[in-house]
């Protein structure tokens, strides 16, 4: 017995040791079998979660989304609910009997419609046949109807169904009177086509065509629907200013008949609000929103705030002592790149507790607030980015998705009557099982005037303390973002290269108060420098760095901060500047959103002069030595290609200092976390590439000009 016994043990020591020994370091071109959990739905009776699968489509240039489903017990495998590859936003009938969801255009000249899907088994069908489609389905309390928001207006209406009239073409061109005219991902802004809300009532057989009935017009976009809990009222939030960006943000709270008839206005909120949560007893609404500083201001932390629902009445502010981002989150390069969803303010069956995330140093969480006094109670914690959620009617379920460095998204169920969390998915166990991923170190150090900073460090695999490796450090963008406890392709990727990855939180960060989120007003980019320099700075005290081999890379602000830092230093070997700013006065003449309230500069370009040229890298182009590559997305509107790397990628050609251009045909500025996989994955191999070429010595032919045969 006791041979037999030692046979076994040095067998599962062997299977083990093999089982080690067969895992590989991630590569890049993992991204084509992740997958992703978006928009988690729990039933009606708190059994099952609808949820959004996105996959890579086999083709490798964009993403398959589809509806599937799991039981909250825990005990079943997820089971593919729906046939098409663009569905997404699932939704429950109030009695569980349905499962309504939005299926994209799949062939050229279709639009999105909404369909049902019997729970109790049986195809989906289509509900909804909307000139330029639906989208965003609202059942009644009732489960006798759908609101939704549709862009078709009254020419659209009036072709629908109807062949092109011979020898009618319509404009191409673009008459445009507003400064904000695009928006990038979604390209030109047409102002003939507002959002409105629209109605469509629930067949009782799959074969009756219900027509669905427009219940709002005008030049305004409406959105954030809600129904009154009898079903007699729609509310809707809307801005009914013409050219808002002349003032800081509002909303007004609007309701309609649900059979038809005048809007009435309900009030006016002088703040930007999307999304309201009513009550259980439909007399107050909760939302999280940033209020209107006057002066303004760069950053205002989100709060939680609650309303009546009446009118005139005004907000109430449950989280003014609360200094976390309520509502908020933290970033990496793998959120849902498609039909993530799932969010916002959560109220208790009592009506005396609201549910909703935080983020709070580099964690994002959920917890309960006070509906009166705005007490919190964590109902996560850890360190972890819970990325969507949503709960039953009562509260007593709450299904969410959660991430962390070395899982990019999985599903779980909280049970609030026993305070326990249940694991319902496991999307990509079975590729990760086969890799070596490492978990990044979290450190605190302080700045130049004492203010502490968070950085992580990510470490090769193989990590040995006494070998010396190469570093990046990696900037986020925003400025007023965060990373955090959250998967990072990219950042695991380069620590399986060989490089360590640095990784702050600098001043201007999100998630650790109003004042270190607003300090760098008027001062960007500034001393937040500094922060990332001393964040190198410490991490080269530990001993495992080689000074002589450090690179520097960041995207958006992070694309800024890039650009400032080797106006200012040359003490790295390389860079690469993604999506920038490097004249700020271009930028604003050109970005998709604009900024004429006072909030990162003091005026425009002709009244702050001194401020925008003093905070512009190409103004100090002169002091750049370090050799440098631009990525850059050509349907970029954020931060256009010429207000950034074009303009330094042909002033360091002047120069003749090493530079290189990289553009992708076709992106915006989400390249990154939900551009084409094939193009995501080329990004990721052009910035290694040119950190290889100037870091180790890597031949790279593809970076030099050929000498002519």
């Amino acid at each position: 017995m006791q041979k037999t016994f030692v046979r076994l043990f040095v067998l599962v020591l062997v299977f083990s040791f093999s089982v080690s020994a067969q895992k590989r370091n991630i590569t890049e071109k993992d991204l084509f079998d992740f997958a992703w959990v978006g928009d988690p739905q729990v039933s009606p009776d708190g059994s099952t979660v609808a949820f959004v699968k996105v996959t890579v489509n086999t083709a490798k240039t964009n993403y398959d989304t589809s509806i599937w489903s799991v039981s909250t017990g825990g005990s079943d495998e997820p089971r593919k609910l729906t046939s098409g590859t663009r569905d997404s936003s699932p939704r429950w009938s109030p009695d569980g009997k349905f499962l309504a969801f939005v299926r994209s255009a799949e062939t050229a000249g279709s639009s999105a419609q909404i369909y049902l899907l019997p729970t109790s088994g049986g195809e989906a069908f289509q509900l909804t046949n909307v000139a330029r489609g639906a989208g965003g389905p609202v059942w009644s309390p009732d489960g006798k109807w759908i609101a939704f928001g549709s862009s078709a207006n009254p020419e659209d209406i009036a072709k629908q169904g109807k062949p092109p009239v011979p020898g009618e073409r319509d404009s191409d061109v673009r008459v445009i009177t507003r400064a904000v005219y695009r928006s990038d991902g979604g390209g030109y802004l047409d102002p003939t086509r507002p959002s409105h809300l629209w109605i469509i009532a629930i067949p009782g057989t799959p074969e009756e065509r219900p027509v669905a009935k427009q219940l709002t017009t005008g030049q305004f976009s409406e959105g954030g629907f809600v129904w009154q809990r009898d079903g007699s009222r729609i509310y809707f939030t809307t801005n009914r200013d013409p050219e808002p960006y002349y003032s800081n943000p509002r909303t007004e709270i609007y309701s309609i008949p649900a059979v038809g008839g005048a809007p009435e206005l309900l009030t006016k909120i002088a703040m930007g609000v999307g999304g309201l949560s009513l009550s259980p007893d439909g007399k107050r609404f909760a939302f999280s929103a940033s209020i209107n500083h006057d002066p303004v201001q760069s950053y205002t932390q989100p709060d939680l705030w609650v309303l009546d629902a009446a009118p005139n009445s005004q907000p109430k502010n449950l989280t003014t002592d609360f200094d976390f981002d309520v509502g908020g989150g933290v970033g990496g390069d793998n959120a849902s790149p498609r039909a993530g969803g799932g969010g916002g303010p959560i109220w208790t069956a009592d009506g005396k507790a609201i549910i909703e995330r935080y983020a709070k140093e580099g964690q994002a969480n959920l917890g309960i607030f006070d509906a009166s006094s705005g007490k919190m109670t964590d109902l996560t914690k850890g360190d972890q980015a819970i990325m969507s959620y949503r709960a039953t009617r009562d509260a007593g379920k709450i299904v969410y998705t959660r991430s962390t460095p070395t899982v990019i998204t999985d599903l779980y169920v909280l049970d609030r009557s026993t305070g326990t969390s249940r694991q319902l998915s496991h999307i990509n166990d079975q590729l990760f099982a086969k890799l070596n991923l490492t978990e990044p170190e979290a450190i605190w150090y302080k700045s130049f005037d004492g203010k502490r900073i968070q950085t992580w460090v990510q470490k090769p695999p193989d990590f040995d303390p006494n070998k010396k490796y190469p570093l990046i450090l990696n900037i986020h963008g925003g400025p007023h973002a965060a990373y955090g406890y959250v998967f990072d392709h990219e950042f695991q990727w380069m620590a399986a290269k060989g490089y360590v990855v640095v990784y702050p939180n600098p001043r201007g960060s999100t998630s650790y108060g109003q004042e270190y989120g607003n300090i760098i007003q008027y001062n960007y980019p500034g001393d937040d420098y500094q922060d990332l320099m001393y964040g190198v700075d410490e991490v080269i005290k530990r001993g495992y760095i080689d000074e002589k081999k450090l690179g520097i890379t960041g995207g958006s602000g992070g694309g800024v901060l890039t650009d400032w830092s080797v106006t200012k230093t040359n003490r790295f070997a390389a860079a690469v500047s993604q999506r920038d700013i490097s004249d700020w006065s271009a930028w604003w003449y050109s970005a998709d959103f604009s900024q004429f309230q006072p909030s990162w500069f003091k005026g425009s370009p002709f009244e702050d002069r001194e401020g925008f040229r003093n905070r512009s890298a190409i103004t100090f182009v002169d002091k750049i030595k370090t050799p440098m590559m631009f990525i850059l997305g050509e349907a970029d509107y954020r931060t256009p290609p010429g207000a950034g790397g074009e303009q330094l990628f042909r002033e360091l050609k002047y120069r003749r200092v090493p530079t290189v251009m990289v553009r992708f045909p076709n992106e915006g500025h989400e390249l990154s976390r939900s551009g084409q996989p094939w193009h995501r994955i080329e990004r990721l191999q052009h910035i290694v590439g040119w950190f290889d070429k100037w870091l180790l010595g890597a031949a790279k032919p593809e970076y030099e000009i050929s000498a002519a045969p």
